[in-house]
């Protein structure tokens, strides 16, 4: 998907001292339409509009300790119709696809259909635990390289020994968690080379009954985002983890996904898709290649342990290094992943692996990939309230109230979809030629932007109540 014309605007020149701190201006400014006039937000309003219905859908049987569950027909979405709408569900009548997505049909064409945006390529397996069906499958055995979806496999592959009794080595435990919650790349590839790099990927995929797992291509051995993963298989990972691994491999690893920081360590906002998507409880592993950085600014990450070990030269979680034409496994698109599990006692497992058309900026593909996971029957999930916008510029900063003097929170990706909650009066601010003084508060972030820089044709945003005082 690529962001739209209206998304991909920013302003040029000087801004005043307002809007210097309330975010950057990196590209021409675009012409003025027809009745716009100064003071007004730019571009289009893009609200997820996507009203669906649920109903569960054909059981399979779980599968046993080390056994890999029955793959299902992996070329279209599997629904079935359902007496009512179910949990997990918006309870509305279902509406045609929103612009730019494709959808993907259903078995008997009777239920709302995954929301994939056109031009993306994507493996979808939704797994509710509590009835033992899955609810979503799209393309589940289609191969996507795992970016830092592997670090999984790692973890598990360090802690396959623990047992009842036995605890989490503390030599080991900074950068596993470093590794788990901000998708530390340094420790995944301490641990590549330590532990014998396509040598551990071996070892994991008989004893999780993993189908479609395979270690980076020949050539690339030190690469460990290059490892082949499918949406199935995904979701047996998480199944080993949650119903088979002994239990303190399983708490120390949810703990740690349930924990996972909105920066990861290497800049980049994980909370796409799963987190953007749906109310908490929630616990999430995600993976990108092949973009520039995000330049999250929200925590500080997970502390890393003081002193790093000399890496092999060679390693490197993304991009393409050189690598068009290997194999089958695409390693040039963008690649975009959100997994985990949704709702209490980490009821339904989700895995949405996509691939992006060229130059697709992190922002955009973020917005696709959170509202395709919005799109799908994720049984236990809360949706959370408020309307989304699309942003434009960038730099544009999160601040912990109405006014550029208050503490930034974090810098949105440029173009990114964000959820409004709802909006209030504040500080004026000023981007020549645009004046306003309305706030939007984003519930996700616990902090306000300035309406200038949402896609909106006026100063207040529709649909959007006033913050009560």
């Amino acid at each position: 998907m690529r962001m739209s014309s209206a998304v991909q605007r920013a302003t040029a020149g000087s801004a005043t001292a307002g809007s210097a701190t309330a975010g950057s201006a990196t590209a021409p400014r675009p012409p003025s339409r027809p009745g716009a006039r100064a003071g007004r937000g730019r571009g289009a309003l893009l609200v997820l509009a996507c009203s669906l219905l649920l109903g569960p859908l054909g059981a399979l049987p779980a599968a046993p300790a080390g056994a890999a569950p029955a793959p299902a027909p992996a070329a279209a979405g599997v629904r079935s119709a359902a007496d009512g709408p179910a949990a997990g569900r918006r309870d509305t009548a279902a509406g045609p696809a929103a612009p730019g997505t494709r959808a993907v049909p259903g078995d008997v064409g009777r239920n709302p259909m995954a929301e994939i945006p056109a031009g993306v390529t994507a493996g979808i397996a939704v797994y509710d635990r509590e009835t033992g069906r899955f609810t979503e499958q799209v393309d589940v055995d289609r191969p996507f390289r795992s970016a830092s979806v592997v670090k999984l496999l790692i973890a598990l592959d360090v802690l396959w020994d623990r047992g009842p009794g036995s605890g989490i080595p503390e030599q080991e435990r900074p950068r596993l968690e470093a590794m788990l919650r901000s998708s530390d790349d340094a420790q995944a590839s301490h641990y590549w080379a330590q532990r014998g790099g396509a040598a551990l990927v071996g070892r994991m995929v008989p004893r999780l009954g993993l189908t479609g797992t395979l270690p980076p291509p020949a050539g690339y051995p030190a690469y460990w985002g290059y490892t082949a993963i499918t949406a199935a298989d995904t979701v047996r990972v998480y199944r080993h983890v949650l119903d088979v691994a002994p239990a303190v491999v399983r708490e120390f690893v949810m703990d740690n996904l349930h924990r996972s920081t909105r920066c990861a360590n290497d800049g980049f906002d994980q909370y796409f898709g799963i987190p953007s998507a749906f109310e908490g409880p929630w616990a999430v592993k995600q993976g990108w290649s092949g973009f520039s950085s995000g330049g999250c600014t929200a925590d500080g990450g997970t502390p890393v342990p003081a002193t790093r070990p000399q890496e092999p030269a060679t390693v490197h979680a993304d991009g393409d290094g050189g690598a068009r034409g290997a194999r089958a496994l695409d390693l040039v698109s963008e690649a975009l992943h959100t997994t985990g599990t949704v709702g209490p006692g980490d009821r339904t497992i989700v895995a949405v692996l996509t691939l992006h058309p060229d130059k697709t900026s992190y922002g955009a593909a973020s917005s696709g990939v959170t509202r395709l996971t919005d799109s799908l029957d994720v049984p236990g999930a809360r949706r959370p309230a408020g309307s989304r916008f699309g942003t434009w510029g960038s730099g544009v900063r999160v601040r912990e109230a109405t006014t550029t003097a208050s503490a930034a929170i974090t810098t949105l990706p440029a173009g990114i979809e964000v959820l409004v909650g709802c909006q209030k009066r504040g500080q004026t601010v000023s981007v020549p030629p645009y004046v306003n003084d309305w706030w939007a508060y984003l519930p996700q972030y616990d902090g306000y932007v300035t309406n200038i820089y949402l896609d909106s044709p006026d100063n207040k945003l529709p649909g959007v109540r006033d913050c009560a005082e």
